[in-house]
């Protein structure tokens, strides 16, 4: 049996410089390989006769050669063209290569070939550039579904089609089965020997659903069931804290200057009730951007600690933290709660006294970064956890930190909005709360997408809100995954900006490759008003509030999910100044535009996050960045509600009869959910 972690290399046709191609598409071993499933198949078995094609239609053609192939120096330099005069019964096309020298030998007069190709019709003439081609009777290119993958530049769809053949001949049908018999005969599902060998290369359309689905299947259910398992070992005969009923939250509700949503207090009674229950509380509270999750967080550390306890916040940056930090004090300090900041930044003797203060119980609510979680951080009665932006911790993070107490209550707040349909099914180890409303006070933010063509405008426009004494943030577009690129990106459009656009006024930049100090520098900076525009990464996603910036601009803001998109708009419009989100694109294509119409349409979250998940798909959207969970390699979590629905009933039947999985005839589930999770979960 073929060891699936096995170095890609040792696949034939892989060498140096393929393992670095395919390491940047992260496919580092045989089991990353043949699970780098297709993005789509294109059909090239039936042919077309040439009186039938269509101008810019992609088609088969099976025909002859009547002519010898023609060899034409162009105009331009070290460009050489070659051209084939090819018929079938119906009419005759004219081929056309360039730099193909192989090709002059290549073709006999009055022999048959297949060509796939786009057709172009050009004064009353078929031509045909650059098609692949096969011998009749042949099909490596042709007469079959062929798959097309997500690519890295320097990789060709025939490289990658190549190695794939290779890695399945090497496995030779010997992988171990993922799924027990039991289930496999129940749901109709295939093997997964064939659902592999059959997603990359189906002989029709039909074998490449039922592959699919068999994948789909699985990679739904060993989540369904990683979550569940989840769940049962946070609430299985575990006694929480039982914070004391007759602490009011509403007495701090009615000294707030400010009124509380209705979506607000719906939430708070959910948590009171959570935190007088002795099963310890473990909710998601979802809210979109400025919804006012902070607040509810605040009057839940009230509770706490006026029951006896300590609280904790983790944020996800130290400028995030020290905002809550501002943010409590001013709402707790008249209650005699003694907040205090745990960043790395600090000095050792500060933070030893800090520690030392905590561990005796003399500070009622800490509030820091991924500090919070070294090991000599102890708290003398820590009966609260709050972690902001869920997304920057995963489930392990959760762990370490409610580790720290008795069984703590826990809360997860995130700014991310996710499909209603799905909150359920995605944290499925958490109960959930929605604000759903934003607060009467907060501001549309007007948002317009426009093109290349009109920068000039935008400069002019982002020139006259400076004037005026506002502020701007320019987020540079996403080159790829790789914080280097990215930061260079940066650099170059702050350098443009900088000496050129706007240099009459102060231009400041900010990268992920920045040190932390460096970074919260600059944004302190911004937060004070001592930078005009601030040029930066995604990093400011997640990020301070600063009432005084008026202006989101987003570069090439078709690379961005709309979810992100979304993030980004939030970060203006906090304060009492009209705000406007100026989206830059680039392309043409229908999906670029609906995505361009929604951001402009709406500032609903959630509607937005439905619309991405309709239009991109779901395995971005629930990467492992925003959650701590797996990426769906293969599930589209709008197309394949269906099969969601279906695993999810299924996944809470076999937790109930064997939460840990032990039972002989789901050995094989339990190795699924530990393959899938890792250290994550122990079932």
């Amino acid at each position: 049996m073929v060891d699936l972690e096995n170095d890609v290399k040792f696949i034939k046709g892989v060498g140096p410089n393929r393992v670095t191609l395919l390491n940047k598409l992260g496919i580092y071993t045989v089991k990353d390989l043949i699970t780098y499933y297709p993005r789509e198949h294109e059909d090239r078995s039936k042919p077309v006769n040439l009186c039938d094609v269509l101008d810019g239609q992609e088609v088969l053609i099976e025909a002859i050669a009547v002519s010898k192939i023609s060899q034409i120096r162009t105009s331009r330099k070290n460009m050489t063209m070659y051209k084939l005069i090819v018929r079938d019964e119906t009419d005759s096309c004219l081929i056309t290569w360039y730099n193909q020298s192989y090709l002059k030998t290549r073709f006999t007069l009055g022999e048959k070939y297949t060509f796939f190709g786009k057709i172009s019709k050009k004064n009353g003439t078929i031509q045909m550039n650059s098609p692949v081609f096969d011998d009749y009777g042949k099909t490596k290119n042709t007469g079959k579904i062929i798959p097309l993958y997500p690519l890295t530049y320097n990789l060709s769809q025939n490289t990658i089609r190549q190695i794939m053949e290779n890695a399945l001949k090497l496995i030779n049908n010997e992988l171990e089965e993922t799924l027990p018999e039991y289930i496999l005969e129940e749901y109709k599902l295939l093997d997964i020997n064939s659902a592999i060998k059959k997603i990359h290369f189906p002989r029709d359309y039909n074998e490449y659903e039922i592959a699919r689905k068999r994948l789909v299947f699985e990679e739904l259910f060993g989540m369904q069931l990683a979550l569940l398992g989840l769940k049962n070992r946070y609430s299985a005969n575990e006694v929480g804290i039982s914070f004391n009923k007759d602490v009011k939250i509403s007495d701090v509700i009615n000294d707030l200057p400010f009124k509380l949503t209705k979506a607000q207090i719906k939430v708070l009674e959910e948590i009171d009730s959570d935190m007088e229950n002795q099963k310890p509380m473990n909710r998601l509270l979802q809210g979109d951007v400025g919804s006012g999750k902070t607040i509810v967080s605040i009057l839940a550390a009230y509770k706490a600690v006026k029951s006896g306890y300590q609280m904790t916040i983790m944020a996800p940056t130290a400028i995030l933290a020290a905002q809550h930090l501002e943010e409590y004090t001013k709402i707790l300090s008249k209650y005699e709660i003694k907040c205090e900041l745990l960043v790395s930044a600090i000095t050792k003797k500060k933070k030893e006294d800090i520690l030392k203060r905590l561990k005796d119980g003399q500070i009622d609510v800490l509030i820091g970064t991924h500090a919070i979680l070294e090991e000599n951080v102890e708290f003398k009665n820590l009966g609260l956890v709050v972690t902001d932006e869920q997304h920057r911790f995963g489930v392990r993070q959760r762990k370490i930190i409610s580790e720290k107490g008795q069984n703590p209550d826990v809360l997860v707040m995130t700014a991310t909005p996710i499909p209603r349909t799905l909150a359920l099914i995605l944290y499925g180890d958490l109960d959930i709360s929605i604000i759903d409303e934003l607060p009467p006070n907060r501001k549309k933010i007007d948002t317009f997408a426009v093109t290349k063509g009109l920068e000039e405008r935008v400069n002019i426009f982002i020139k006259k809100q400076i004037e005026e004494g506002r502020q701007c943030y320019i987020v540079c577009p996403l080159v790829e995954e790789n914080e280097e690129i990215n930061a260079k990106a940066v650099v170059e459009l702050a350098k443009n900006y900088k000496e050129k656009v706007f240099s009459n006024y102060r231009v400041e930049y900010l990268h992920g490759k920045m040190k932390s100090k460096e970074k919260e520098e600059i944004m302190e900076k911004f937060k004070n008003g001592d930078i005009d525009i601030l040029i930066s990464t995604t990093v400011i996603e997640v990020g301070v509030n600063v009432p005084n910036a008026s202006i989101m601009v987003v570069e090439n803001a078709e690379r961005f999910g709309l979810a992100q998109l979304h993030q980004l708009r939030g970060r203006v419009g906090r304060g009492e100044y009209k705000s406007y989100c100026i989206l830059k694109y680039q392309g043409n294509s229908e999906v670029i535009k609906k995505r361009m119409q929604v951001m402009q349409s709406t500032n609903d979250g959630f509607i937005i996050s439905e619309k991405d998940l309709e239009l991109r798909g779901s395995g971005e959207f629930f990467g492992t960045k925003q959650h701590g969970l797996p990426e769906f390699k293969i599930a589209n979590l709008f197309e394949d509600m269906p099969i969601l629905n279906l695993v999810q009933g299924l996944a809470i039947k076999i937790i109930e009869q064997d939460s840990k999985l032990e039972k002989s005839e789901n050995v094989k589930l339990k190795k699924l959910v530990k393959e899938k999770f890792g250290q994550r979960l122990e079932l």
